[in-house]
This record gives structure tokens, C-alpha cells and sequence, in this order.
């Protein structure tokens, strides 16, 4: 299927590892041409090395810190500068915020939202008159579960972001841009080599994920480049996981 995306533009955010990685190989492969955005500059520029090597147009890489107050504008801005134009914003820069304790100060609370939450929306924001300016464009939020053991602020962020898709979804759509979420589930990642043992991801492999096994940040990957496609003019507004079954409820 050709997924009509050769010449279109792309910033992928926390594209350094894991599935930011994945997703912008994903897109250069079908001709996008990319800003790619993280904190490891050098882990950036292999990235930009590999693509180029695969015969992909040479990406914008920007070394970017999402916690410093002015990261949003600056980063939309540099991506501007140096692509002319964004189509599609993959915003996948985040990650968990794990508090197991009941109290919890207000600086970790703080971290968390401005990381997982304001960061996403205030990209989009940044990016978004460029879009409706071309009548077209794809925002697309990698975001998290929903069924959460404990406290998680990263959870709580990532919520709030599938509620702001939803709404801006509907005033957007008009225009042209697709607005959607994609909560990974177990997606071999840094993170997930980090918190889990062997012997955990081995136990819910078979017990707790019906396709018996961890994903691959590919596997998401593919269907974020579907998303991010002309194909998928007619899907916005959703929340779709890749995550082997795991999640148990039924929408």
C-alpha cells in the first residue's frame, strides 16, 4: 500500500530510543523528511546517521529539554526553521512518573504535568496555524495507560492529553488535521528493561497479555505511520492502544 507520504514533514519528539526511535525510521522509509528531537544529541545524530545510510532524506536534529519553560516555542520554531513546514507532529517525549506513596510534593506533581501533559498541547498549539494555513496535518500523542495499580502522574497526564485530543479533534477536523492517541502497552523500551525484571515480563507475558509476549517499538510504529498517512483522513478523534490485548475493558 502506498501510504502517500513521500515530501510530507514530520517532527517526532523523544526520538532519540524506543519507540520515538522507531517511529521516525518508520517515517523516513516512506520519504518524510524529519525534525527529530531528545535530550541525547548524540543518540540524535546515529539516528540521522542511520536514516541517511537507508537512503532518507538527512533529518533536523534538535537538541531539545522539554522541562525548560520556553522548550515548546523553541522547539516548534526550530522544526519550523528547518523543515518550512510541519505536517505531522508526533509527540511521543514523556515518560513515567511512578508514586507509590500517598503524599506526594507538589515539585514531582508539577514535573510530571509539564512533561506529559503541557508540553504535548503546547507544541501542537505552536504548530497548529501552520497546518490549517496548508489544510492539512496529523497530531499524534503517545500516550499511556489507563488502568493504572497506583498513582502514576505520567497516567494522569496522558489522560488528560486523550481528553484534549478528543476536543480538538472536533475543532480541527474541518480544517483538514486528524488529532488521535496511541497508548503503548508493553513496548520493549530502555524504560521497560529499567523497571521490570526478566522474570516479571517473562510472568506477564503469559499471564496477563493474550498475544503472549512484549512488543516491539516497530509494531507501533506502523500503525502510528498509517496515522500519520493521507490513508487515514477518515480516523481522528481516537484512542487506539498496541498493546497485545492487555487492557481488559471493552472501549
Amino acid at each position: 500500500m502506498d501510504l502517500q507520504l513521500k515530501d510530507k514533514t514530520a517532527l517526532v519528539t523523544g526520538a532519540s530510543v524506543g519507540i520515538g526511535r522507531a517511529i521516525a525510521r518508520s517515517l523516513a522509509a516512506e520519504g518524510v523528511r524529519l525534525a527529530i528531537s531528545a535530550r541525547r544529541a548524540d543518540k540524535l545524530r546515529e539516528l540521522a546517521d542511520e536514516i541517511v545510510a537507508g537512503g532518507g532524506p538527512a533529518p533536523v536534529v534538535i537538541e531539545s529539554d522539554l522541562y525548560a519553560d520556553d522548550a515548546a516555542a523553541r522547539l516548534a520554531a526550530q522544526a519550523l526553521a528547518g523543515l518550512e513546514r510541519v505536517d505531522i507532529l508526533v509527540n511521543n517525549a514523556g515518560g513515567s512518573r511512578s508514586f507509590k506513596e500517598l503524599h506526594v510534593g507538589e515539585d514531582a506533581w508539577q514535573e510530571a504535568i509539564t512533561l506529559n501533559f503541557h508540553r504535548p498541547r503546547q507544541i501542537a498549539d505552536a504548530l497548529i496555524d501552520s497546518m490549517i494555513g496548508h489544510r492539512w496535518g496529523r497530531i499524534i500523542n503517545i500516550t499511556g495507560k489507563s488502568e493504572p495499580e497506583h498513582i502514576n502522574g505520567a497516567f494522569c497526564a496522558k489522560a488528560g492529553i486523550h481528553s484534549w485530543a478528543k476536543g480538538l479533534s472536533r475543532m480541527v477536523g474541518k480544517h483538514g488535521i486528524t488529532v488521535n492517541c496511541v497508548p503503548p502497552g508493553r513496548i520493549h523500551s530502555e524504560q521497560i528493561y529499567r523497571n521490570y525484571t526478566p522474570e516479571y515480563r517473562a510472568w506477564q507475558s503469559e499471564h496477563e497479555i493474550p498475544v503472549g509476549r512484549y512488543g516491539e517499538p516497530e509494531e507501533l510504529a506502523d500503525l502510528v505511520t498509517f496515522l500519520a498517512s493521507p490513508r487515514a483522513a477518515y480516523i481522528s478523534g481516537a484512542v487506539i492502544p498496541v498493546d497485545g490485548g492487555l487492557r481488559r475493558y471493552q472501549f
